[in-house]
């Protein structure tokens, strides 16, 4: 490893300007230097998620038994933002789907429902939030509401720049209430998005994933672009930071977020817990109960 927890080298700095252009989406922060890793570090990375993979379901295991024992009001919340194509689904597949799906929460935020709509834009956030000891796995956000929102136009500049302080509000309110949340944005550059959106076309079994639509989305990369920095330089707070991984290559995505995920959940200290039971009792009571 380079020594520096990838906690602070993907990590945009509360209160600092954010510049997608200064960050190269086929680099790979935190890599090690040694000589196995620097020969492949394709097959290294995998390796590593797939022997790191373990650790988190423990680390996952005991937030779960904290709750359920000692109502440790504890949970996570993993936030995923990407262009189109940049790699949410992958991230979720390779990474999450690790962890014992009993204590996984997967919820994924399309265009608002006509019953959404009625109500206020994190109405349906709250709705979807993980119960004590739950890992939590947000596919887009509320941070739609602050990017297609702008980039679309579909309210006016006054409601959408009210809700950056709206959203950091809400994490705030959250982090007091037990939640560790963990916004990631993954990172992908045009030209990468460009071949995995022709991959869906010449992959048959891949078509049923392309959306016409993302075409359109494309040819906005620019303002995206702009709303994605917006919502960095304004919504990574102390209480809910925001992440940056270079998502080109998606061994090192995959490497990444496994990575940030298990400094951030060792980071919380989590034990199992004790419950108050005579243990020797127990074991003379297994041991004398005949079953019928």
């Amino acid at each position: 490893m380079s020594g520096v927890p990838i906690r602070e080298l993907l990590l945009v700095p509360p209160g600092t300007p954010a510049d997608l252009a200064a960050i190269d989406p086929r680099s790979t922060p935190g890599l090690p230097e040694d000589r196995a890793a620097q020969r492949d570090p394709k097959a290294w990375a995998r390796a590593d998620v797939a022997a790191r993979l373990p650790q988190l379901a423990e680390l996952q295991e005991r937030l779960y038994a904290s709750a359920k024992v000692a109502r440790d009001p504890r949970r996570v919340l993993l936030v995923l933002q990407a262009m189109d194509c940049g790699g949410k689904d992958g991230t979720i597949k390779h990474v999450v789907g690790g962890l014992n799906p009993g204590g996984v929460r997967v919820h994924s935020f399309g265009p608002p429902t006509r019953e959404e709509r009625r109500h206020h834009f994190l109405w349906r956030i709250r709705r979807a939030l993980p119960a004590a000891g739950y890992v939590g796995v947000f596919n887009r956000s509320q941070y739609e509401d602050v990017l297609v929102v702008r980039v679309h136009g579909l309210v006016s500049p006054e409601i959408w720049s009210r809700r950056y302080d709206e959203i950091n509000r809400l994490e705030a309110g959250l982090s007091v209430d037990g939640f560790t949340i963990v916004k990631v944005m993954l990172h992908i550059s045009p030209e990468e998005q460009a071949e995995r959106l022709l991959a869906r076309l010449d992959d048959p079994t891949k078509r049923w994933k392309y959306n016409v639509a993302d075409v359109e989305e494309r040819s906005r990369w620019r303002e995206y672009q702009e709303a994605y920095e917006a919502v960095l330089t304004r919504c990574s707070t102390s209480a809910a930071p925001w992440y940056v991984v270079p998502a080109d290559r998606k061994w090192y995505r995959d490497w990444a977020v496994a990575q940030l995920l298990t400094e951030v959940m060792d980071g919380m200290h989590l034990r199992y817990p004790e419950p108050e039971l005579d243990l020797e009792a127990e074991r003379k009571r297994v041991l004398a109960t005949v079953p019928a």
